[in-house]
């Protein structure tokens, strides 16, 4: 079995003076790396763009375009890996703080010495290897649960068709005592397909696969279709929904689909863990100078524990009560949420109900989404 190759580091050094850069590149190349050398910032950062390397050495004072800007740059790129940056500097403390302020990682002072820079530029790619290792095992993590989700979906949907059918008496008659059995196995398919389903949505949310359609609908009709799909459990359970909504502010701006994910569930938690009592739903506009697109949820259910409300939010987090779900359902609407630039609230308290509260710019701008 061949052993590849190991993978030899690439430095880009930048400074406007040719002679800094021959030292720099002569003292760095006996230690085995790849040197490549810019002498201005604009073409750093065409470099950089094109062709990233492992590590870049930048000098600060340089004409047109300085140090400081091409970190700055370098750091607000979106498109970019993380790559250390070590200036170098002539100046005093005041030069380094603004460096690292705008995000480099360490500075060197001028006239530099050899075996200081060797030092500094090997700390600063064990930074650089570990942050990619972590972000390597980071995407295999993400793949795998994207694949495994997609392949536990198609036996599930298979099973749930083959059920249906035998439920319908396709392959013959059944007995009441098999139809209950079918009937079990049906639920039990859907609560397991459901839970597959989000698993592969939070997953596309964290690994930035997400993509958002923000476009016009009316939120008030949304909110009585999710009603009237949740009704019949509520007055299973004799609960009473109670709306009181805004009527001038139901047309809105954003993903339908996803923020429908996201009432329903806060909807839906709130019949679940409410015994008996009432369910109210408040859709208003939130006083000016910072105006919002309120939505409140509030039941006179059995309350969460402050224990458990400072990690209500984080994912696979499962409370202390027997109805508690997988622990992703409150993340999803989190993620939802911040992907429209709003805030989700609760205030709760044990034995008294909770309120979750959504809030959402009233004018959300789906560009760059």
């Amino acid at each position: 079995m061949l052993t590849p190759e190991p993978k030899i580091d690439r430095i880009l050094a930048v400074d406007d003076s040719p002679d800094n850069l021959f030292l720099v590149q002569a003292i760095l190349e006996d230690e085995g790396y790849l040197i490549e050398l810019a002498e201005d910032g604009f073409a750093a950062l065409d470099e950089i763009e094109a062709n990233p390397p492992d590590l870049i050495l930048l000098d600060v004072m340089m004409p047109n375009l300085d140090g400081y800007e091409v970190t700055r740059r370098v750091r607000t790129h979106p498109n970019l890996p993380y790559i250390p940056i070590l200036l170098i500097t002539a100046h005093e403390a005041s030069s380094v703080v603004k460096g690292l302020d705008v995000g480099a990682d360490d500075f060197i002072r001028k006239p530099v010495e050899m075996e200081e820079l060797q030092a500094r530029v090997r700390s600063l790619l064990r930074l650089k290897h570990t942050i990619d290792e972590r972000d390597r095992m980071a995407r295999e993590r993400e793949d795998f649960v994207s694949r495994l989700t997609h392949d536990l979906r198609t036996p599930l949907v298979a099973a749930d068709r083959m059920l249906n059918l035998m439920q319908s008496q396709a392959f013959g008659d059944i007995s009441e005592s098999m139809e209950e059995a079918i009937a079990t196995m049906i639920r039990s398919n859907h609560n397991l397909l459901d839970m597959v389903n989000l698993l592969l949505e939070v997953y596309r949310y964290e690994a930035g696969r997400k993509q958002l359609t923000f476009t016009p609908f009316n939120l008030c009709a949304t909110l009585e279709e999710i009603l009237d799909e949740l009704t019949p459990i509520a007055q299973d359970k004799q609960i009473k929904i109670i709306r009181d909504f805004q009527d001038d502010i139901c047309e809105v701006v954003g993903d339908r689909l996803e923020l429908y994910r996201v009432f329903i569930n806060l909807i839906g938690n709130a019949i679940k863990f409410t015994d008996k009592g009432t369910v109210q739903l408040r859709l208003y506009r939130s006083p000016v100078p910072n105006p919002w697109l309120v939505l409140e949820v509030e039941d006179t259910g059995i309350g969460i524990s402050a224990s458990d409300r400072a990690s209500l939010f984080t994912r696979f987090r499962q409370g202390h009560h027997k109805r508690s779900g997988s622990g992703l359902g409150l993340h999803l609407c989190q993620r939802i949420v911040d992907a429209h630039r709003g805030k989700i609230e609760v205030v709760s308290e044990v034995g008294r109900g909770s309120l979750f509260r959504i809030k959402l710019p009233l004018e959300i701008n789906g560009s760059g989404r």
